[in-house]
């Protein structure tokens, strides 16, 4: 397989919607630049013994744009782990880089797409550090990646969040319950915080923010006593205890594994029912965000990253990563991209949240946005506002 001009594609760590389109979108690019192109499957472990990889053309990706999943496979275990914690990374095994650089060689690529999120896009800046021809794809549901606006994967993620809100809010509504929704998100409160804004959330928890149980009862009781008897909580898995400690399945049994997060939702809705009398119910969505088809907005930012990180390997940009940066793609070298991006805690969709009523559990209830004084409005391009206010005022004054 030594003379075509080639490409790899491999898709690591965990699945979300709009996997497949990438792949079909590296496809149909690099057949129009005359690459072929070469899967590999089961993500990073595909590269080595044995290598594990299917030819990838018009025929087998024909119709794949609209399903879930990944026809390539993927796995957030096995030796190629690299991420442990927030921002905390470790170094893979120099034979096992040696063995990825091998398989690179033999098979003639020109370049290797990594499609996959902070952890798996830590491997890859390994790989180019080591001289692997090497672009990234942004792809997680938690939308944690900075350098990018959005990552593919996570509208399709609130869209889910946001018809279970909807499907929460007439039962809530009908038992005059509280329903605590617990959503995904890892550290980052991306999720919850669009999610309940879109599907009428009244109390948001998200890792950004510092809350107390008093503050969200709190909330739940005022709402009472305006007398709306139901109230819907979102909380991102992520999201601490007063106490500074997060909710886990299980540690991690392994060094380089990371901890599984959940169970934060039951813990909040026990406490909401034993401060306020309310009867109160959990829902957690878990592995529901990361399935099904991706949303059209997915499914259009995914199929241009896959194009885009085609043109990358063309210009031999390698070590970057594909970013979106509304209304343009452009790109990043990846180790920019892997730190972590969080909730911007003054930014304007919690803003707008704190505006609508929606509380963070932090106690806050005023209106956050400054509002310009009349008597300020002096710029330029507000003179005939400014004259119409002085207009008002001293017909005011003449009344």
């Amino acid at each position: 397989m030594a003379e075509a001009k080639r490409i790899g594609i491999l898709t690591a760590g965990g699945d979300c919607p709009g996997l497949n389109a990438v792949i079909r979108g590296v496809v149909k690019s690099a057949n129009t630049h005359g690459y072929e192109v070469v899967g590999f499957l089961r993500g990073y472990e595909g590269l080595v013994d044995p290598v594990s990889f299917i030819p990838l053309n018009h025929k087998n990706t024909t119709g794949i744009l609209c399903q879930g999943g990944t026809i390539l496979g993927s796995t957030n275990k096995g030796r190629f782990s690299a991420t442990v914690g927030v921002n905390d990374r470790q170094e893979l095994d120099p034979e096992l880089v040696a063995g990825v650089k091998t398989t690179v060689e033999q098979l003639n690529l020109s370049g290797l797409i990594c499609v996959g999120g902070d952890g798996s896009l830590a491997v890859a800046q390994q790989f180019h550090e080591n001289g692997i021809p090497v672009v990234g794809v942004p792809k997680t549901i938690d939308n944690d990646l900075s350098s990018t606006a959005f990552t593919f994967g996570f509208f399709s993620a609130v869209f889910c969040a946001t018809d279970a809100l909807d499907r929460l809010h007439t039962t809530a509504a009908s038992h005059e319950r509280v329903m605590v929704l617990e959503v995904m998100g890892r550290h980052a409160g991306w999720i919850a915080l669009y999610a309940g804004i879109a599907g009428g959330g009244d109390v948001i928890l998200i890792p950004e923010i510092d809350w107390s149980f008093d503050n969200v009862s709190q909330a739940v009781l005022a709402r009472e006593q305006k007398g709306k008897k139901f109230t819907l909580v979102v909380v991102a898995e992520g999201a601490k205890l007063p106490t500074g400690d997060m909710v886990l399945q299980e540690e991690r049994r392994k060094e380089h594994q990371q901890v599984r997060l959940g169970g934060v939702g039951n813990v909040i809705a026990h406490e909401i029912e034993r401060r306020t009398g309310k009867e109160t119910r959990t829902v957690v969505l878990g592995h529901l965000q990361r399935g099904g088809a991706p949303t059209t907005f997915d499914r259009v930012v995914a199929t241009q990253f896959g194009a885009h990180a085609v043109r990358l390997i063309v210009e031999r940009k390698f070590g970057h990563m594909i970013c979106y940066q509304p209304p343009l793609m452009g790109s990043v070298p990846i180790i920019d991209a892997i730190e972590l991006s969080t909730v911007d805690t003054e930014g304007s969709a919690v803003q707008a949240a704190r505006a609508l009523g929606i509380s963070f559990g932090d106690g806050v209830h005023e209106l956050p946005f400054k509002y310009q004084p009349e008597e300020t409005v002096t710029a330029p391009a507000d003179k005939e506002l400014a004259a119409a206010i002085t207009r008002r005022k001293a017909k005011a004054g003449k009344a």
